[in-house]
């Protein structure tokens, strides 16, 4: 079983670990703190691009002036080049006068025209300024690592004073109400499964196996399925299990999928004894008396059992035995 949604919390700076807030086991909410980094440097950071942007702010207002100047000396100099030329017109001012005018009035057009480059340059510092300000605000949220969903925390691998990495895994976050099954099939069984009907899947949980309950089967949906891999001859099947079931991640799972049917030796599963690793079922001869047979069991199915081999079709099994039932005893149909 793996949870549907898992992400791994990590660094993107390199920093000393301050303060870690979680153990694996704690269930966070969605933007809780989770790591805090050290931040002096970023903070350092980001207080110098303050001040550069302050500073950039300071030049534009120094090039809007100059600009301002600039275009008043051009409209000063544009005045007086027209008073020349009508003098001129007249005869009233000689041709030296209207050239020193004509010059005064290029000259603080050139002005005009550095002026407003130098704003425009001012301008862009000032917008690299501000970028810069952003990226530093941005770099020192990166100092505190938050929950990016509801989650619990499956695995801490980071304490106070280690040094983390851009990459390097702190922790692990899983969203415990969704939970998937994943298998590998072998490709021979690739026309059983499909996107389009649901599946038959067994949780098993351990305290049942100890318990000695039965596994319970519920629906499931199939909702990747991986292409074959050439090399193992395999591909892997993604189920989706329902939400009232919540089985812990790495809990083991089994999944049923029907197929057509085929014919099989079968006895009643109450028939079956186990001791130790080995499988048996009471046999009953043609005098009466048991003999314990071993079998290899196969599928089971609802309160079926497959028996692979060990018994043949015909042969009379006990089907529920007594637990203090043993070899050699004479037994009829229905009783002792």
């Amino acid at each position: 079983m793996r949870a549907r949604t898992t992400a791994v919390i990590a660094s993107r700076l390199l920093a000393p670990v301050v303060a870690v807030h979680v153990r694996p086991g704690d269930r966070v909410r969605r933007g809780a703190p989770l790591v805090t980094l050290e931040g002096r440097e970023m903070a350092a950071a980001h207080a110098r691009a303050r001040a550069v942007l302050s500073a950039s702010e300071e030049t534009v207002r120094a090039a809007e002036g100059s600009v301002q100047a600039a275009d008043a000396a051009v409209t000063l100099a544009r005045t007086t080049h027209d008073r020349m030329r009508t003098l001129f017109e007249k005869r009233s001012a000689t041709a030296h006068e209207l050239d020193q005018a004509t010059a005064a009035l290029d000259g603080a057009q050139a002005q005009m025209a550095s002026a407003r480059a130098n704003l425009a340059a001012a301008v862009a510092s000032r917008a690299a300024a501000d970028a810069a300000v952003e990226q530093a605000a941005s770099a020192q949220t990166y100092t505190s690592l938050t929950a990016p969903f509801d989650g619990v925390i499956t695995d801490r691998a980071v304490d106070p004073g280690d040094m983390a990495a851009p990459g390097l895994r702190l922790l692990t976050l899983e969203d415990a109400e969704a939970v998937r099954l994943e298998l590998t099939l072998d490709e021979a069984r690739a026309a059983l499964v499909s996107t389009s009907r649901p599946s038959r899947v067994s949780v098993r949980v351990e305290q049942q196996v100890r318990d000695g309950r039965d596994e319970p089967w519920i629906e499931a949906v199939v909702a990747e399925i991986a292409r074959v891999d050439p090399a193992s001859h395999s591909f892997v099947v993604k189920l989706d299990l329902p939400a009232t079931v919540r089985p812990l991640s790495g809990t083991f799972g089994r999944a049923r999928f029907e197929g057509p049917p085929r014919k099989a030796l079968v006895v009643p599963a109450s028939a079956v004894v186990r001791r130790g690793q080995l499988t048996f079922a009471y046999v009953v001869d043609d005098d009466d008396r048991v003999r314990l047979q071993p079998i290899s069991p196969g599928a089971r199915v609802d309160d079926r059992l497959e028996v692979l081999a060990g018994l043949s079709e015909g042969l009379r099994v006990v089907a529920q035995p007594p637990a203090s039932l043993s070899e050699g005893v004479q037994i009829r149909e229905g009783g002792r």
